[in-house]
């Protein structure tokens, strides 16, 4: 006999399972976690968007020569709204369906808004210190969470999409810090933006 601990932490007590019923456990949890980030494909794309449409507005801005009548921190404010909005029809949609809570599940909302708060720490604290280096430094943390939930949920396209982010942020450091903004803006499209598609259109095939 095996010991396992609690992985559906509504429906499940602390009790003992055989190998086979413990590799059950383990794939219904994955499954409905999968199916959980399934049915919120859409929030990775409001996430992907959010990134490429701040860091395009600022290029414009600053194109345009706008950016003395226009500050262009203002387009960061989008990135508090899209993470209130995420907190909120999460949270809704969870309740409504009732979705089971698991402790993969849990651990993969929980690094979401970890590294929200890293990076909100980093931007606003510690810009001055990291300098440059701010931007791939994001995009190194964003590829570390996108390949650890691809990886727990075994779906490929974001685990490629995030292995691909991590190799672009480590190249981001050889180009010139002008054009960083670009590479935020690849970026959210190959790890963000295609994955969530791709969970969209595998919901709606229903073979994810």
């Amino acid at each position: 006999m095996c010991h396992i601990n609690i992985f559906n932490t509504e429906n499940m007590d602390e009790k003992n399972f055989t190998p086979e019923e413990s590799l059950s456990i383990i794939s219904k949890t994955i499954e409905e976690t999968r199916k959980k980030i399934q049915d919120n494909g859409h929030i990775m794309i409001l996430w992907g968007c959010l990134i490429f449409t701040v860091i395009f507005s600022q290029y414009m801005l600053e194109l345009l020569g706008l950016h003395k009548k226009f500050d262009i921190v203002w387009t960061c404010i989008l990135f508090p709204l899209g993470a209130i909005y995420t907190f909120f029809y999460t949270r809704r949609k969870t309740k409504k369906n009732n979705i089971p809570k698991t402790v993969l599940g849990i651990t993969i909302e929980a690094m979401g808004w970890v590294f929200g708060l890293n990076v909100l720490v980093l931007a606003t604290v510690f810009n001055n210190h990291i300098g440059n280096a701010l931007a791939p430094v994001i995009m190194i943390l964003l590829a570390m969470t996108i390949i650890v939930i691809g990886l727990s949920i075994k779906y490929k396209p974001l685990t490629i999409g995030g292995i691909i982010l991590n190799l672009l942020a480590f190249g981001t450091f050889w180009v010139n810090p002008a054009y960083y903004g670009f590479s935020l803006m690849f970026g959210a499209i190959v790890g963000l933006i295609i994955p969530g598609i791709l969970l969209n259109i595998a919901k709606k095939r229903g073979n994810v």
